[in-house]
């Protein structure tokens, strides 16, 4: 196992996906070409990650195949090719010969069973397999020596991966499909069986088909929604289900005339790729292509066109000398937009020391100026403090225009570093005009990454250098400092020149949709220099308080062990699943769920959570101790080692490119997640405290969500409710039970606000039935009334489903795009989470952008009045100031107008604001 993985490429599983997913390119004569640009780019990185491998690409061949002889529907209802992905096949095969990639086409059967053979012969068997695909039937395949690997997502599965993943074992994947059908090939499986039902059956049998069938009797104990019908669809069903087993089974005994020897990669033919890259206007890859043939002593013989053979030399230089620093103070200085980048001792912005910067003001060429190496025999640098003080002005201009990919954690780098000792004299970078972290996400925020190494592959076809690549990996990594200039200089000149080249290209992007320029320009850019403020400020805590709550909580924890030990009658790890088990469900016979993936009863959270709602006092112990051990180890004992020691704060990261619905989110530490709803989980936010002579000011929007509804909706019964400053909640109560205002009852009311916010998060009458405690005919009465009464928030939803469906996106108020792939898919489960998605990102990403521009009014009013106050944190809806003393009337009222100004809605916004000495207090 310790030779070089095979590794077997699905290209028909990539040619469609990447054809499907990938933004369509063409040639300047109308020649599709995304497809091929998309599989190519995933081969080039696969050959990068395994260069001493044997490859096979396999395609599926032409005609028919054995599948399509046994049931004459196989794949039926598959949509014919598409031209323009046809037509890029033959170009596509060509390019993976040409790159010396081994292809394989065999007739009469898929590419699966060409790949299942190859990955379970014999020659395969001492070596490992890597299966590089994106289609599910291949986890059949997994075992201890074949993993798959998703090129396009970068996600990998073993054993415990299709586990996890599917609720059932590898060898159980061929059951599983077959059970639930496969709508995209046409296999029928047993209608009304999805999967969750599909593993829970194989699961609850601890085996396949056989073993399935064979003991029907037990289908309707298993903890399975509609158990009891089970049987009798099953039986009904019984032919299909076993020829679907045929038809998803991969075959691994294809006659195959080739062994390892034959899938060894070959040469690049440098002549057929030149051709091939000029037909279809690959300039990048045609230009390293000439590189490539010319370090290999090879001429290139491929047609002149100037166009695509203007050769794009990267001019990287490394300044050493004041001569060329000299040269690049003058371009910085006559450029209309810089890109600059820092290199840093490590990924903390506010402990990190500066080692250097790189600067680029037009495509391919850029500089590094190194400040800090300290490396045995690292050339003589510049000095550092002289180069900072020389482009100081130029970083601090606000007409120069910069641009940066994650610009934040630059500024923050460089306000902190000291010129000449004195700590209070950074750099303030102003003039951050782009940051293309946050082009990428406002042009598509349910991308999955936005940082540069990932864009510039996706948008530029430019493999960066990774910092892995210079510095090593593990405990051995080497920090920047340490790091060879000859390897540090063009791995940060690269940094400044990709960002630019980044930016050219996503703004182009960008400006063909003025609505997500307009968001880019208006709401995310302004909201960089507060947040990075906000991160340099941090938070006071008190660390003795924590310390005290850590023993306390210590304290509880021994008491629920003990309690949990008393009902069960003797004493367990309560960290172990396998013990916990037995005392539940073997000593105790609770009630058995669900189960894992090996059969096993489960302990998941999920699982005590339900049990504990069904008065069991063990899973309810079992709750209040995980509480307060996940309270004790996230904050309480954590919070303290995470202070700044220069500061004497604490200084979250807050991201602002992360959460699709454009939510910000923090980091080291997560003050997103403090619980507030129990008395333990308020306690932390009181070890938030205000520094003496001053007090912490908490201002929450009200119910934002719910008015953002109204305003959406425009129904007037809401419009109304919120314009007259009602108890929104009792005035939907007395809708809803049709009783006067003066006489909802306070169970009346939580019912209402249960069915306000459920309804937001697409709540179905089964859940709101268990939130309110009601059967689910009653609770469907609830909602049918709540709609009769507020037929324009009903309205609304129809409204942004069918928009959603059609253009495949929602918007916020400000025009923030959220893509909604499953928006269409056939499978029902994945089309109304969608759909529930579609009704609710809207109000949560209006939500979003109101504070953000929130957060930008108030920090331009701080800053123009010169007041001593200071936001120190953002959490969800909420702005935490420090002010002093004097002053906190004044900026009560301040706060509270900027903030209900912060944009105009059908409703008025409504803004809570509470003072105290620490943050629960205040709140």
């Amino acid at each position: 196992m310790s030779q070089a993985p095979l590794v077997l490429v699905d290209g028909s599983s990539y040619l469609y996906r990447a054809f499907h997913a990938l933004p369509p390119l063409t040639t300047s004569k109308g020649l599709p070409t995304g497809a091929v640009k998309g599989v190519l780019n995933m081969l080039k990185s696969l050959r990068k990650q395994y260069p001493d491998s044997p490859f096979a690409v396999v395609f599926d061949a032409k005609g028919g195949t054995f599948r399509d002889d046994m049931y004459a529907e196989y794949k039926a209802n598959r949509p014919s090719m598409p031209d323009d992905m046809r037509v890029q096949i033959e170009p596509l095969h060509q390019s993976v010969i040409a790159l010396g990639f081994p292809l394989l086409c065999v007739e009469g059967v898929e590419a699966d069973d060409v790949i299942g053979t190859l990955a379970r012969s014999s020659a395969a068997a001492d070596r490992p397999v890597i299966i590089s695909t994106g289609d599910k039937d291949m986890a059949q395949l997994v075992d201890g020596h074949i993993t798959l690997v998703n090129t396009m997502t970068g996600s990998s599965m073993d054993v415990e991966g299709v586990k996890e993943k599917f609720g059932v074992a590898p060898e159980q994947i061929i059951d599983y499909l077959a059970l639930m059908g496969d709508s995209s090939d046409n296999i029928p499986g047993v209608p009304g069986i999805g999967p969750k039902t599909a593993s829970g059956l194989l699961v609850g049998v601890n085996g396949g088909l056989t073993e399935l069938y064979a003991q029907l009797d037990i289908v309707p104990t298993l903890p399975i929604r509609g158990a009891k019908t089970l049987p009798a669809k099953l039986e009904e069903h019984k032919e299909m289900a076993f020829l679907s087993y045929q038809l998803a089974t991969i075959k691994i005994d294809v006659p195959l005339d080739i062994g390892l020897d034959d899938l060894q990669m070959g040469k690049p033919d440098h002549d057929k790729l030149a051709e091939l890259y000029t037909l279809l206007e690959f300039k990048s890859w045609f230009e390293d292509n000439q590189r490539d043939a010319k370090r290999s002593g090879q001429e290139v013989t491929a047609p002149v066109v100037e166009e695509v053979v203007a050769e794009t030399e990267l001019k990287y230089t490394t300044i050493l000398t004041q001569a060329d620093f000299d040269l690049w103070l003058k371009k910085l200085n006559d450029a209309k937009l810089i890109a600059f980048d820092t290199e840093t001792t490590g990924i903390d912005a506010q402990q990190a020391q500066l080692v250097g910067l790189s600067f680029a003001v037009q495509a391919n060429e850029a500089a590094y100026i190194p400040l800090t190496h300290s490396y045995m025999g690292v050339p003589d640098q510049l000095d550092r403090d002289t180069v900072l003080r020389a482009v100081k002005p130029i970083l601090e201009d606000p007409n120069k225009l910069k641009v940066g990919q994650h610009a934040k954690f630059d500024m923050n780098i460089l306000a902190n570093c000291a010129i000449g000792g004195d700590q209070s004299c950074g750099i303030t970078v102003r003039g951050i005009a782009f940051d293309t972290m946050l082009e990428s996400y406002v042009l598509d925020s349910t991308a999955t990454r936005h940082d540069m190494d990932s864009l510039a592959l996706k948008y530029l076809n430019h493999t960066t250098t990774s910092f892995q690549d210079i510095a090593g990996k593990g405990a051995k990594q080497l920090t920047f400092d340490q790091i060879s200039l000859e390897l540090a200089g063009p791995y940060a000149a690269e940094d400044a020149d990709v960002t630019l080249r980044l930016h050219q290209t996503l703004q182009e992007k960008l400006n063909a949709i003025p609505s997500l320029s307009k968001v880019l320009s208006e709401i995310e850019m302004p909201l960089v220099p507060v947040l990075a403020r906000i991160e340099r400020q941090g938070a006071l805590v008190d660390a003795n308080l924590l310390g005290i709550q850590s023993v306390e909580l210590g304290e509880k924890m021994v008491a629920l062990e003990r309690e949990a030990f008393a009902i069960a009658g003797e004493e367990f790890n309560l960290g172990s699943p396998k013990q916990l088990g037995v005392i539940l469900y073997e000593k105790l016979g609770l009630p058995v769920l669900s189960k894992t993936a090996k059969g096993q009863a489960s302990t998941a959270e999920a699982v005590l959570a339900e049990l504990a709602e069904q008065d069991f006092p063990l899973p309810k112990v079992l709750m209040q101790y995980r509480s307060m051990s996940k309270l004790k180890s996230t904050y309480t004992d954590r919070l303290p080692e995470q202070i700044n020691p220069r500061t004497g704060r604490i200084h979250t990261s807050y991201h602002q490119a992360v959460a699709a619905t454009g939510r910000l989110s923090s980091s080291d530490p997560n003050l997103q997640n403090i619980p507030i709803r129990t008395a333990e989980g308020r306690r932390i936010r009181q070890a938030f405290v205000a520094p003496t002579g001053y007090k912490l000011l908490a201002a929450d929007y009200s119910q934002i969500e719910l008015r953002i509804m109204a305003h959406l909706a425009k129904d007037e019964g809401l419009l109304h409710a919120f314009r007259n400053d009602l108890d929104v909640h009792k005035a939907t109560a007395a809708e809803v039970f049709g009783v006067e205002l003066a006489d909802v009852t306070t169970d009346q009311r939580r019912s209402a606000k249960a069915i306000n916010f459920g309804l937001i998060y697409g709540m179905s009458a089964f859940g709101l039935a268990k939130q309110v405690g009601v059967d689910r005919k009653q609770s469907q009465a609830y909602i049918d009334r709540y709609f009769a009464r507020y037929p324009g928030v009903l309205q609304y939803m129809e409204r942004t489903r069918a928009q959603a469906a059609e253009q495949g996106f929602v918007e916020t108020i400000f025009g923030r795009r959220l893509y909604l792939p499953e928006i269409n898919a056939k499978n029902p489960a994945l089309r109304k989470g969608a759909e529930r998605t579609a009704i609710n990102a809207p109000m949560q990403g209006t939500a979003a952008d109101i504070i953000k521009k929130a957060m930008v009014a108030v920090d331009n009013w701080l800053t123009s009045s010169g007041l001593d106050a200071k936001v120190i944190l953002q959490v969800h809806d909420e702005l935490v100031l420090e002010v002093r003393e004097d002053l906190v009337d004044q900026v009560r009222e301040e706060i509270r107008l900027h903030m209900s100004n912060a944009v105009k809605l059908d409703v008025p916004l409504l803004v809570e604001v509470g003072v105290g000495n620490n943050w629960d207090e205040a709140h």
